[in-house]
């Protein structure tokens, strides 16, 4: 299971581009003027009426249908409401209308990113590229499609990219750390998140990062200390104080475990890892009952998590029901982790 937090924070300029990054935003002006329609759309936009914005750019395309930027821009439009389709409708008019329109292919690429089409993105992403091979931004958005398909090389060359042309983003050196971090390269992820917080030293997420991979790297103390750092910045950082319970956990301090997955809960009553987490906690001293209780919880919020059957399977091991643990053993092997069934099989257990 991942345990970095990856910045999705959309930036976007009201005419052209649609960016998945933060803080190192470039915008683009627009080039072309439709008249009195462009004005008050423009104007309609900049106020968040994107209700009132859109009629006015059906209108000039009327007018005009040629005009690809028009197009565009309702794309963008239709992508601030949340109309992911009607803003890829958009833009691919405008790629017909004119297949050189570098804009019209990134648009429609982060478009898709929002809908988890990530071969469409990295098409479309990579048509842009090809057009405007000197543009940052789009690495780094081809970079996190990368990563959501867990093609971490090719995250870290895109990401690569971005710096060699900007070298002043922390949120991409955070972005590369992470695909570091995927790839098992602990120390080269530490080195990438040393970098962002040099840039800037004040993100709690780049420390919580950190943490992890300190953590993963067994060493707790050090995790701990950018745990803390993390909640410094932001005390209502709900993942940092579960990430802190789980280092914790690791050094065998369960009740500092369970206070800090109380305070997760408190800030975040919906979040299952912590309800699993603080299960793991208590049957760890030996209340297996309390386990069980925050097991169906987490359950109960996610009933595909498949840890969570899994070790509430071992609780009901541990309490002596082995008909209950092989029950939970073998909804977690449909899940495609099957360590509990086949631990069963082996003791004779499952029947």
């Amino acid at each position: 299971m991942k345990r970095f937090d990856m910045s999705r924070i959309l930036s976007m300029s009201i005419l052209i581009i649609i960016l998945i990054v933060a803080g190192c935003a470039e915008i683009h002006r627009p080039t072309l003027d439709a008249g009195a329609n462009f004005n008050r759309e423009t104007a309609h936009v900049k106020e968040g009426r994107f209700d009132q914005a859109i009629p006015d750019y059906t209108k000039t395309k009327e007018i005009n249908s040629r005009v690809t930027n028009q197009y565009v821009k309702r794309g963008v439009a239709n992508f601030k409401k949340g109309q992911y389709d009607q803003a890829i409708s958009d833009f691919t008019k405008a790629i017909e209308l004119s297949p050189e329109d570098a804009v019209a292919y990134i648009n429609r690429g982060v478009a898709n990113f929002k809908k988890g089409q990530y071969d469409l993105a990295i098409y479309d992403i990579t048509k842009f590229i090809e057009i405007n091979p000197k543009y940052a931004h789009a690495y780094y958005n081809r970079g996190l499609a990368y990563s959501e398909k867990d093609q971490y090389d090719q995250a870290v060359s895109d990401f690569t990219k971005f710096i060699e042309i900007n070298p002043k983003c922390a949120m991409v050196y955070n972005s590369r750390g992470n695909a570091w971090h995927n790839k098992g390269d602990y120390d080269r992820a530490i080195d990438d998140y040393y970098k962002a917080l040099k840039i800037n030293p004040r993100n709690a997420m780049v420390y919580n990062n950190r943490g992890n991979a300190w953590h993963n790297k067994g060493d707790y103390d050090r995790a701990i200390d950018d745990y803390n750092k993390a909640l410094e910045i932001n005390p209502r950082y709900a993942k940092a104080y579960n990430d802190r319970g789980n280092a914790w956990s690791d050094k065998g301090d369960y009740d500092r475990a369970i206070a800090d997955y109380n305070k997760t809960l408190e800030i975040n009553t919906r979040d299952p890892d912590a309800y699993n987490n603080r299960g793991v906690a208590w049957r760890k001293k030996g209340d297996y009952d309390r386990a069980i209780d925050d097991y169906n919880k987490a359950i109960e919020i996610n009933p595909r998590l498949a840890p969570a059957y899994i070790n509430r399977g071992n609780a009901w091991s541990d309490k002596g029901d082995y008909a209950l643990a092989c029950s939970d053993y073998q909804k977690a092997c449909e899940m495609g982790n099957c360590k509990g069934l086949n631990w069963a099989k082996k003791k004779g257990y499952f029947k």
